[in-house]
């Protein structure tokens, strides 16, 4: 098993494109860490680079205590989980998967017994004898991490790997990834676009954007501290909502005024906030925590706005408001009828919201 580490790693292209300008990132042994970021941020670039598919520029970069910047993809001990499958059409799942091992010349009987071990765990033995073209999406991706697992490597690299199967085939597999994880005791790095996806599965994620990392913790921290605009935007779905508010201070507190609401702050939030004092600030506030008034249910204030459209989605429905000029997202439970152009009243938790600076879209108080 291994550790991975990047120091001042950079990417530039021929022409000049530079898409990683400096990146620092300690992978820890045994993690599952997860790089997510939307279309072009750089996290299958990274992904590449660890894999040795791409060269790094400038920098260093580390598999366990070894420097790997000119090994070539093969001796780095690690395997690679593409979102194409990238299985041998013309091989059966048993050819598939025992290619790597023929090719290291392995004994046969050793061979034979780690297939059907690997095949075993993965719960694809009845497909040995099948090519590829005969199995399902599910089935195919299966394979395609058999043949990863059999080679025992270091470190496992997964290039958004669900992204071509349907939903309750992806949400059948995370959690199967999960537990193969936790089974190997194996570094995992993951690439993905979706994150539902890093939520639920990571022991850490790394939110990239424009090549730079926003925030690297764990998903508790993400989104309940998230450390600026962009990770607050990014993770959650619905997303959370971006509210301009002024800071007014008064009789030793503060209040948030916006449109449609006032939000009096908790003494110690109002103290740590006390140079934005008469200045705007930008409150996010993520639709859970909107909730219809009820009984024992304290709110520490109350916000007045429009209803545009009511989505219901199972258990629970999304109120889409307009709150005078702005848009926003409330999500509350399902079996409360709202009509569409109704004017509601809704509650707010101060415990509950947070504040960015509108200038640094930094995280404060």
């Amino acid at each position: 098993m291994a550790s991975i580490t990047l120091k001042n790693v950079t990417k530039t292209y021929d022409n000049g494109s530079k898409v990683i300008p400096g990146l620092n990132l300690e992978i820890r042994d045994k993690e599952f860490l997860i790089l997510v970021g939307p279309s072009g941020c750089g996290k299958s670039t990274t992904l590449r680079m660890i894999a040795g598919l791409e060269a790094v520029t400038e920098g260093e970069l580390f598999i366990g205590e070894r420097l790997v910047n000119h090994v070539p993809p093969k001796d780095r001990d690690i395997a690679m989980v593409f979102q194409s499958y990238a299985l041998y059409p013309h091989m059966t799942v048993y050819k598939n998967m025992a290619f790597s091992l023929e090719l290291r010349k392995e004994p046969r009987a050793e061979i034979d017994r780690k297939v059907r071990e690997v095949a075993r765990i993965l719960d694809i033995e009845p497909y040995l004898s099948r090519k590829p073209k005969a199995l399902s999406g599910g089935e195919r991706q299966r394979v395609a991490l058999g043949r990863a697992i059999i080679r025992d490597p270091q470190v496992f690299l997964l290039d958004e790997p669900l992204s071509n199967l349907d939903a309750k085939l992806r949400t059948q597999m995370r959690g199967q990834i999960t537990q193969l994880h936790k089974r190997l005791e194996t570094t995992f790095v993951y690439v993905t676009h979706d994150q539902t996806e890093a939520m639920t599965m990571a022991d850490r994620i790394v939110v990239m954007n424009n090549g730079v990392i926003q925030q690297a913790d764990t998903p508790e921290a993400l989104y309940y501290h998230p450390a600026n605009l962009f990770v607050a935007g990014f993770i959650g779905s619905p997303q959370m909502n971006f509210i301009r508010c002024e800071l007014e201070g008064e009789n030793g507190g503060a209040t948030l005024v916006f449109p449609g609401g006032r939000l009096p702050l908790p003494a110690e939030k109002a103290r740590a906030l006390s140079d934005y004092q008469g200045r705007a600030l930008t409150l996010g506030v993520r639709p859970e925590a909107f909730f219809l008034p009820e009984p024992g249910r304290a709110a520490t204030a109350s916000v007045t706005a429009q209803v545009e459209m009511t989505e219901m989605t199972g258990a629970e429905t999304y109120l889409h408001l307009r709150l005078a000029e702005q848009a926003v997202v409330a999500r509350i439970l399902s079996g409360i009828h709202v009509p569409d152009g109704s004017v509601v009243t809704l509650s707010l938790d101060a415990g509950r919201v947070h504040l960015f600076d509108p200038e640094t879209e930094r995280a404060v108080g």
